[in-house]
């Protein structure tokens, strides 16, 4: 077994394990991915062909990185071409690029077309906000946004609008919210679109009612590995049970202890019940963490072991020991900022790159305090959330690109519609939507057939050339280049995020032009914040701490260590929950096992939130490290003026 022989004893164990049901525990950098990839290059080994491997992650960049570890040790030991494999290999992506994949196989059956539209989550914003007007309800009143979060738990735990409105009955505002929710499906079949909730409830739904349909995939996809379970939801559990059916080879692998997302669904009863819900499943702990410090993972397990709801394990390393824990503490969130500043340029003066340091916040808010201190003091920043695909030009092209193939895209169409301005406003629009395009004067009608027959030739274009060209075609031709050839550098600015799309574009330009003009559109709908860090980018990377998960820098600030922040209390809350508290414990375990070399932890006596200046106490969080692992920062010369900022110093 040479291929797994630099792999550790239990990380052997899980990757030589081949049928029956299999749960890996794997605590914060103990190398799951390793052994995740170098379980499918055993499989193939022991003569399991690649194609009937599927490997299911949570973000495009793990599905993205598994595959690239999965290329190169197939290539390494010579399974990469040739006799049974051939150009086979094994499906890797997301739950929601997989549903894409199997809906577009079988779109008909929900009355959609090959080339149904993927709402982002602005654009079904914008048709759940259409929902509540056509209800009469004011938006302002009932926010689309709580309503939309409502639907999407739901839709998370296999609930059709069709159940919930039986079960709603009477009730004040669960009959909103189906009424609601009923014109957003109408919307939704309107435009032969679906959300982000429906690639996942769909796909469920298809395979669930539909025995031939599940009966081919079963005989396709013989192994499931399932990444992060902890973080599934109704929907992604059942719809992984039904991808496993009786022969029960699947593979999980996740870590209780890092199940953050309930708040928007995930069930970590998923992973905890796994050896309950697979007869004879087997359980392999990985412990050994080959990221951290001891003394970080020290602190990591002083932190977690108060949790009761979760499985008992015990992150150790053999790195070194490492310096002890930073606890910066200062006045309010201004002197916090700067003084972040303050250490960052002391490192950076030893060498540390700052690309290597990530500084984590509990809420998005906390951000700006940071931004504003660095602008001054000239610290190189990139704040992780600003996503590519969600800049101006970008979206304009790919609206074009996506009313092309679906005319029936209105979300689409009232985007692009006068992009660049081309005569056609509100009324026209309205006439278009209502097909009464006869009753427009002349020349409204010959701008409407203009536009009508760029969409064609766009959809024309993208089904017989590639990729990158089709990109260049619809910038050209809409308009949307021209108009921004100004000489402005916001304007020069946007013209190379177009010329980005069309570098971007070219790695699809393998794939025939119908696949591979939906593969662009599907990642791109589904491109997640951590898309849009830009890995040489020489910059301090500004995130909160669920934007951390699966990262890892060098050197980690934690900052906003307070009561009532981190533990965070929602507004109107007296009390945080025993499961809130729990959720809040494993979020700060998260944040303080993404760092390897180096751990600072900020807090600040004085805050201001919602325009309320706040006295605070330090996080109880910091309370749970051993004062064995921890060393006080004490940082001057960071006031605005010059004049040294009071430091306060809370024992606890």
């Amino acid at each position: 077994m040479k291929h797994l022989e630099h792999l550790n004893a239990m990380q052997r164990e899980a990757a030589v394990h081949k049928d029956g049901p299999l749960l890996i525990i794997a605590g914060a950098g103990t190398g799951k991915t390793s052994t995740l990839t170098h379980r499918i290059l055993n499989l193939i080994k022991e003569g399991v062909s690649p194609s009937e491997i599927l490997a299911i992650t949570f973000t495009n960049k793990a599905a993205k990185e598994m595959g690239a570890r999965v290329a190169n040790l197939l290539e390494k030991y010579g399974f990469a071409t040739g006799l049974r494999y051939d150009d086979a290999r094994p499906w890797i992506g997301t739950f929601h690029s997989l549903g894409v994949y199997i809906l577009r196989a079988h779109a008909h059956i929900f009355g959609l077309t090959k080339h149904f539209t993927i709402l982002d989550k602005s654009g079904a914003s914008s048709l759940m906000k259409e929902a509540v007007k056509a209800e009469g309800l004011d938006p302002k009143l009932f926010s689309p946004d709580r309503i939309g979060n409502v639907i999407s738990r739901q839709k998370g735990n296999l609930m059709t609008i069709e159940k919930y409105r039986t079960e709603a009955g009477n009730s004040y505002f669960p009959a909103i919210v189906a009424g609601v929710w009923g014109r957003y499906e109408e919307y939704l079949r309107r435009e032969k679109a679906l959300d982000f909730d429906d690639l996942i409830l769909k796909t469920a739904i298809l395979l669930r009612d539909n025995a031939e349909i599940r009966a081919s995939y079963l005989r396709r996809w013989r192994y499931i590995h399932i990444d992060e379970y902890q973080d599934t939801n109704g929907a992604q559990y059942e719809l992984a049970r039904l991808l496993t059916g009786a022969t029960k080879n699947i593979c999980v692998v996740g870590d209780a202890d890092q199940n953050v997302y309930s708040w928007r669904g995930a069930n970590i009863q998923n992973i905890l019940n796994f050896e309950q819900d697979y007869e004879g499943a087997q359980t392999i702990l990985l412990e050994e963490n080959y990221r951290s410090t001891q003394t970080i993972l020290t602190a990591a397990n002083d932190i977690i072991k108060k949790n009761t709801v979760r499985k008992e394990k015990n992150l150790y390393t053999k790195n070194s020991t490492g310096e002890k824990i930073g606890i910066i503490e200062t006045y309010d969130e201004g002197g916090e900022a700067r003084a972040l500043g303050q250490k960052i340029k002391d490192l950076r003066r030893e060498g540390v790159q700052p690309e290597d340091i990530a500084i984590l916040y509990r809420a998005n808010f906390q951000s700006r305090a940071l931004e504003e201190a660095f602008l001054l003091m000239d610290v190189p920043y990139q704040v992780l959330g600003v996503r590519f695909f969600e800049r101006k030009e970008v979206k304009d092209i790919l609206s074009f690109i996506r009313a092309g193939l679906n005319p029936d895209s209105l979300s689409d169409i009232k985007r692009i519609i006068d992009v660049p301005p081309r005569g056609i406003g509100k009324t026209t629009l309205a006439k278009m939507f209502a097909k009464d395009e006869a009753s427009l004067p002349p020349a409204g009608q010959k701008r409407v057939a203009e536009f009508w027959k760029l969409l064609s030739d766009i959809k024309e274009y993208a089904l017989q050339e590639k990729t990158s060209n089709l990109i260049k075609f619809v910038s050209e031709k809409t308009g949307i280049e021209a108009s921004l050839k100004t000489g402005h550098e916001d304007d020069n600015e946007r013209l190379e995020n177009i010329h980005e799309l069309v570098t971007l574009a070219t790695k699809y330009d393998i794939l025939p032009p119908d696949e591979a003009v939906e593969k662009l559109l599907g990642d791109a709908a589904l491109a997640s914040d951590q898309d849009s860090l830009i890995k040489d980018e020489s910059a301090v990377k500004l995130m909160t701490v669920h934007a951390s998960k699966g990262l890892e820098f060098p050197y980690v600030f934690v900052t906003g260590l307070e009561h009532d922040l981190f533990p965070h209390r929602r507004m109107g809350e007296k009390a945080v929950s025993k499961e809130d508290e729990e959720e809040e414990r494993r979020l700060f375990y998260v944040a303080v096992t993404r760092a390897k070399k180096k751990l600072f932890l900020s807090h600040a006596a004085v805050r201001t939130i919602f325009g309320e200046r706040r006295m605070n106490t330090p996080s109880e969080f910091l309370s749970d490290i051993s004062s064995e692992c921890v060393e006080h920062e004490h940082i001057t010369s960071t006031k605005k003026g010059g004049d040294d900022e009071p430091i306060i110093r809370i024992d606890w």
